[in-house]
Order: structure tokens, then sequence, then C-alpha cells
């Protein structure tokens, strides 16, 4: 847990990847596809099968009658019977011919096969490999964003992120078209979601798409694809600052998003953000952030404010007089720890007497004061150590856990 916790994750949960390794996951999976990859054949009959593959001919009728196949359905019963039986090692001979030999043209054909055995493994490796095909060809990669209309969620998921991963995502072309693809209203929420999501790969945003993404994000019917247009913001902005680019542009919408979205997780997030970069605030910002401590209606944001006013490397005693007079003010206690807690991120040892005034007006407050107090004695300057020092991080149970 770190100081920065706050009641709710700034992103979504991910479920758990399991662990085996790559190819044994895909011997597993190719069992439902085999035959159809094997169908393909090795040589130029394999580049002429082009975009797919033919049925399986081994679809056996009840036991005892022919299949689809022509061959007679004689035979014992047992044998009729047995389970069919695949050496892994020609499985994975597929696999190999299947890795050699597709191409942007044939991928979703051939990939289909695969991509029904719901194997978490087989869609990396096809994440993988597509984002290989794709590369730095724009013609490419424009040609698998077309797939994105009408492609099933699993699909879907392999698209996006091997476009999102590809060096072709960074070229103007393919950047304007995601985010072309991303507005456009007659695609449903979570696929437009996606799309969104594929552009927090950018090195940067130039200014007309930072203002289109914050002006979609804004509008109340943007709903899911408004929270990934506003987190694709943040993401970018964590990278360009980290290249020694001006983060300002994307504070500014970041702030614009947090006070005007009428929809309060994407404020929330848009307010929240900014902790994983901890950018230097100007003065604006900082103005802003004071205001959004004072009127915004959420509890959640009013932390989120907090925590980045207390980095924001501003006049510290300005802030400090924020914090104790908000702080009497505030109605909610974990908005109220917030304030606490971050005090002493902003002036160290010198917040005390502040934090001895703020557990006067709330007295729940006077032993976390005796403790902190006492760990300043100790000689324990830095915050983050003095937070780790605390023997119980979430006093009022505000703060998420991550197990």
């Amino acid at each position: 847990m770190t100081p920065e916790s706050v009641h709710r994750s700034a992103s979504p949960p991910t479920g758990a990847r399991r662990s085996p390794l790559i190819w044994v996951g895909l011997g597993a999976a190719v069992l439902l596809a085999a035959m159809a990859l094997i169908s393909w054949g090795t040589g130029a009959d394999s580049e002429a099968a082009g975009g797919g593959t033919a049925s399986t001919p081994h679809s056996r009728g009840p036991s005892g009658s022919g299949g689809g196949d022509g061959h007679s359905g004689q035979g014992t019963p047992e044998a009729m019977a047995a389970p069919p039986r695949f050496d892994s090692t020609v499985c994975w001979q597929d696999i190999e011919r299947f890795n050699e030999s597709v191409t942007v043209a044939n991928f979703r054909d051939w990939a289909a096969p695969l991509l029904a055995s719901k194997d978490a493994n087989v869609r990396d490796y096809l994440r993988e490999r597509l984002t290989e095909l794709i590369g730095n060809d724009a013609g490419h990669a424009l040609t698998v964003l077309e797939w994105s209309r009408d492609a099933g969620p699993r699909e879907f998921n392999v698209i996006m992120s091997a476009l999102r991963d590809s060096q072709a995502v960074q070229q103007p072309q393919v950047a304007a078209k995601l985010l072309e693809r991303g507005l456009d209203p007659t695609l449903d929420g979570p696929r437009r979601a996606g799309i969104l999501s594929a552009l927090d790969t950018q090195k940067r945003l130039e200014p007309g798409m930072l203002g289109k993404l914050a002006d979609f994000a804004k509008d109340p019917v943007s709903g899911e694809a408004g929270w990934a247009a506003t987190r694709t913001i943040a993401r970018v902005m964590k990278r360009d600052s980290g290249a020694k680019g001006s983060v300002a542009p994307y504070m500014d919408k970041l702030l614009t998003i947090g006070t005007e979205s009428p929809d309060e997780q994407i404020r929330y997030l848009a307010l929240s953000m900014p902790m994983h970069a901890t950018p230097v605030l100007d003065e604006d910002a900082h103005a802003r952030y004071a205001k959004i401590l004072t009127t915004e209606g959420s509890p959640d944001g009013r932390e989120a404010a907090a925590h980045n006013l207390s980095v924001s490397g501003g006049d510290k005693a300005k802030t400090l007089e924020l914090f104790a007079r908000q702080f009497v003010a505030e109605p909610e206690v974990c908005v109220r720890w917030a304030l606490f807690r971050f005090a002493a991120r902003v002036a160290g040892r010198d917040a005390l007497p502040v934090m001895a005034n703020m557990a006067i007006t709330d007295t729940r407050f006077q032993p976390l004061y005796q403790t902190f107090e006492r760990i300043y004695a100790s000689g324990t300057l830095d915050f983050v150590r003095v937070w780790n020092s605390l023997p119980d991080q979430d006093p009022f149970a505000c703060l998420d856990r991550h197990d």
C-alpha cells in the first residue's frame, strides 16, 4: 500500500494471467484446430490457401455410421469409439507452419480456429505475431484497424493490442484514423473504448488530437469510451513528461475534464491520474486543484486534489494553510485523513503544529498525531519512511487494498 492510495483504483481490474510456457498452451489449444491447420500444406499449396482453411474432414457422425468425408462407416465399434490421438509434436509443427506462412491478408481466417480454443497463451501468441506482421507499415495497420468494426470480443482484443504495440501506430495517419474510429458514434461503447485505448502508447498528443479526446471525454454520453479517452490523455502525459515534454497541455485538459464532465467516475479519473506522473504544478493548475479541493462533490475527487497539491512543489505555507482551513470544513473522515497525512508530505516535521490543530478539531486524529510526532522525534524525516513506519496506514478503512 502506498500513501497515494485512494478509495478507488484509477485503473480497471484485469484478470489473472496463466503462467505456463507459451508452447505448452499452444500445444493444448491447437488440438481443436490441428487438422484444419494441417490442410494448409507446406509449400505453394499453403500460400494458395490465402484467406482461410477448409472445414475438418474428420467430423464423425454417430457411432457406426459414416462421416461427411466420404469414408465408409466400417470398422469395429471399439475403433470407432476411440478418441482421436494427436502427436503434440505434429501440433507444434502446425503452429510453426502458421508462424512462417501467415500474412496480414490471411491472418483472420488462419487465426480463427486458434482463437476458438479460448486459450490465453494462444491469444498472446497471436497478438505478438500480428504485431510483427504490422511492423511499421501504415497500410497494414489500417487494414487491421478495419477488422475492428465486426471482430468478436476475443479477436477484437488481439487486434487492438497488436495495433497498440506496433511501430506503425506512431505514424500520424494511423493515429488519426484510430481517433476517427474511436469517436465514431455508430460503434458501441466498449468497441470505441478499446480503439481509443490503443492510442495510449503515443509518444505525445498533438494539440488537435488532445482537444478532440478531451471534448469527447466531457460529453455526457461518452460513457466507457470517455473514460478510456481520459486515461489515454493521462498515460501519454506520463510518457511525454518522461521524455522532457511539457505536462501543461495535458494537465489543462485533465483539469477541464475533472471539473466539467457530468460523469463522476470520469471526473475522478481525470483528477487522480496525474498522481502517477507526479507533475510539478504551475500556478494555474495549483489554483484549479485548490478550487476542486473545496468544491468537488465527490470525496474521491477531493482526496485526489489533496494528493496532487501535496506534491505540487508550490508554496508550502500556502498549501498547509489551505489544508488546515479545508480540514475544518470537510465532512468526510476519509478526506480529512488525506489532508492530515498529506500535510506531513508537504512540510514534514514542520507540519506538526497544523496536524496538532487538526487533531484538536477532530479528536479521532489525536492518536495519529501522537504517532507522527513520535516518528519524527525518532529522527525519521523522509515522508515515505514515515509512512512505512505507521502501525496502521488505514485507520478509517479508506484506502484500497491490493492483495
